[in-house]
Order: C-alpha cells, then sequence, then structure tokens
C-alpha cells in the first residue's frame, strides 16, 4: 500500500523544512497541491529542498515546473481532462464518481477515488459514498491497486482502507493539522506522526 502526502493549500514559513524532513523520513509520494496561488511561490518551495527529492514529487497546477525541475508527474483534477498536448510523463487524476472510476483509471498512472470520508481539511467536503458502494466497487474489481483512497484518511483508516482493497492512501489534514503554522517552529509531531503511518500501511 502507498502513502501519498499532499501539501496544505497555502504556503507556510516553515513548509520547506517540514517537507525536507518528510522526505528523509521516508515519504517517495509528495502531491505540491497550491490551487490559485502564483507559480512564483511555487518556484521557490521546490528551489528550497534537496534536488535529488525532485523524482518524488507530483505537481497539481502550473505544470511547466514538472519539465522545469524535473518532477516526477503532473496531477489533473478530473476524471476527463485531457493530457496537455505533447505531455509525456506520469500522470494522476483525482475522481469523485464511481461510475467514472473505471475511465479515470484507464488515462492515468493512479486515480485518487476522493470524498471516502469527511475532509480534516476542508471542512465543507464530506464523505459521499457508502460503505456498501465501497464493498461492492471492490468486489468488482473497480477498486484496485491504482485507486488511492482521499478523504478523512488517518491512522484509524487504515486497516479499513487496505481491507477494501485500495492501492493507497492521501494524507492532508491528519498530518498538517498537528502544525500550527502562527504559533509553532517546532515540527516533531508532523514528523513522528508520518513514521506512525508509514509503519500502519507497511
Amino acid at each position: 500500500m502507498k502513502l501519498v502526502v499532499m501539501t496544505r493549500p497555502t504556503f507556510f514559513v516553515e513548509e520547506d523544512k517540514i517537507l525536507a524532513a518528510l522526505f528523509d523520513e521516508g515519504l517517495d509520494n509528495l502531491h505540491l497541491y497550491k490551487p490559485g496561488s502564483s507559480p512564483m511561490y511555487s518556484e521557490r518551495l521546490l528551489s528550497l529542498l534537496p534536488g535529488n527529492n525532485y523524482k518524488r514529487i507530483t505537481v497539481h497546477d502550473n505544470y511547466y515546473l514538472k519539465e522545469e525541475f524535473q518532477l516526477n508527474g503532473i496531477h489533473i483534477e478530473d476524471e476527463t481532462t485531457p493530457v496537455p498536448s505533447g505531455y509525456k510523463g506520469h500522470v494522476s487524476r483525482t475522481c469523485t464518481h464511481l461510475e467514472l472510476l473505471k475511465e479515470a483509471k484507464r488515462k492515468a498512472d493512479y486515480v485518487f477515488l476522493k470524498y471516502i470520508g469527511d475532509s480534516q481539511s476542508e471542512p465543507d467536503c464530506k464523505a459521499s459514498f457508502t460503505q456498501q458502494q465501497l464493498e461492492e466497487a471492490s468486489r468488482s474489481g473497480l477498486i484496485d491497486r491504482h485507486v488511492y483512497a482521499l478523504g478523512g484518511m488517518n491512522l484509524d483508516t487504515v486497516k479499513q482502507m487496505k481491507d477494501l482493497g485500495f492501492g493507497g492512501i492521501v494524507i492532508c489534514g491528519d498530518i498538517w493539522n498537528r502544525f500550527n503554522i502562527q504559533q509553532e517552529v517546532d515540527y516533531q509531531s508532523v514528523i513522528d506522526h508520518f513514521s506512525k503511518l508509514r509503519k500502519a500501511i507497511g
């Protein structure tokens, strides 16, 4: 089972140090997700990270960064938007409808199935699948190693996602909510929690 960490949607002062520490701790799939921000800030963040980690980063916007920094790939935020013309490389996608999942899997290396649980980083984003729907999707082979669970993922959900046959989980709020960007500089609790997640997914 894979463990993906998605960045906070906004930038913050200690971010490059925390990401570098997570890479040192074994993070091998970071999704750079900064919707609506100036690409200049993403460039700056990337330039502050050790270059040997670029191959572990997938970018959600400003796809030119993939080539400029030799990143791992690009992420498309829906099931159907075509891959940019002339693009060669890894592609992942977000899917929010089970009926579109089969098609999304055909057009991506892996797919985030979103709204599995209530989001811990976006309070308005609630779970949109029943346990019965997920079990049926698992039985039919729709959920497989190319589908990663997104939404409400934490230590307590790892076993359930494994049992459903997901190939990975995407962590966002569960990890970033452990660091107060206004008041803290010590981010050891973030690193410690990441280590627990890594052990849990095996």
